[in-house]
């Protein structure tokens, strides 16, 4: 297997380059099948979605793990900016890439979103008929996560005035200031906080995964991005995907409940719902004993023949 740093360019809605790593097999020839990979949200590529690619090329597939537009080494500012729309789209500028490769059947594509890119691939999915086979891990549904908290437990018309109010005084603050306020990513958590944020900053502060371009590892978002995600819900049209999907998750998983509304929205034979047994959410970012890669495999080499 070989390993490129490339980078792609946005054409369609703004102009600006993600970086990659390419992973192609080694002793391979003519037109193979490809598949871009991105996630979890706030991280690098150099951290899941790398896995999943290395992984993936080496069982047959060129594969890419990217960065997300204004994180990483990819291209735009501010930085530290997410958005519905923009990381849609950064899958289809992925697919836009690897069409236009001479070593690519362009028929045979697939896309693989980990965590907050779960929710932006099946959604790239809804919008991009080239995307033949879309795998979303541990997915969370980050816009609804954003608009009613954790469980929907604060889905009311009042808390989520309350958070435009000072989310849209935060953009005059920083307007004023010159400066992009952030968040603060995975701090130290107490011992008695819930055990997924303790899986977090086990996975982003410590070597397991740190990585000093992952927003989670500390850069941190910038805080007016979430109004992009509080007013804007992904998946309206999840229901219409002809192509294949196959939604995985943790049997364990705080977030498993995102993964299994989203997979009850799907329609058609070609859709598939697989719970890991004890698989946790950062499980399926790193964990070699419970990602089903085999699994995996078998689903794009189905639908990616």
């Amino acid at each position: 297997m070989k390993q490129q740093c490339i980078g792609f360019r946005h054409r369609s809605l703004f102009d600006t380059v993600d970086a990659a790593d390419l992973y192609k097999p080694k002793n391979t020839a003519g037109k193979l099948p490809a598949i871009a990979v991105s996630g979890p949200f706030g991280a690098v590529k150099e951290q899941a979605s790398g896995l999943y690619a290395q992984t993936l090329a080496e069982h047959g597939f060129l594969t890419i793990a990217f960065d997300p537009s204004f994180t990483g080494e990819s291209g735009g500012q501010p930085r530290s900016v997410a958005s519905p729309d923009i990381n849609t789209e950064d899958f289809s500028a992925a697919v836009d890439y690897l069409s236009t490769r001479d070593d690519v059947d362009p028929e045979r594509i697939g896309i693989l979103g980990i965590c907050g890119f779960g929710g932006f691939a099946i959604n790239a999915a809804a919008m991009d008929t080239r995307i033949k086979a879309t795998v979303a891990s541990t997915m969370y549904d980050i816009c609804r996560g954003t608009a009613n908290g954790y469980f929907d437990a604060n889905d009311n018309a009042d808390a989520r005035y309350e958070m435009r109010k000072q989310l849209n005084a935060q953009r005059t603050e920083d307007y004023r200031n010159g400066t992009y306020k952030r968040t603060v990513m995975n701090p130290q958590p107490a011992d008695d906080a819930p055990q997924f944020m303790k899986d977090y900053y086990d996975y982003y502060k410590t070597k397991r995964g740190y990585h000093s371009r992952s927003i989670n590892s500390g850069l941190g978002w910038n805080v007016t991005s979430s109004l992009s995600l509080l007013n804007m819900p992904i998946l309206a049209y999840s229901d219409e995907i002809r192509s294949a999907v196959l939604v995985v998750h943790g049997e364990k998983a705080h977030s498993r409940y995102f993964g299994e509304d989203a997979f009850k929205k799907l329609k058609g034979d070609n859709k598939e719902l697989y719970i890991v047994p004890g698989a946790s959410h950062t499980d399926l970012y790193d964990n070699l004993e419970k990602i089903p890669f085999g699994k995996i495999v078998e689903f794009y080499n189905q639908y990616l023949k």
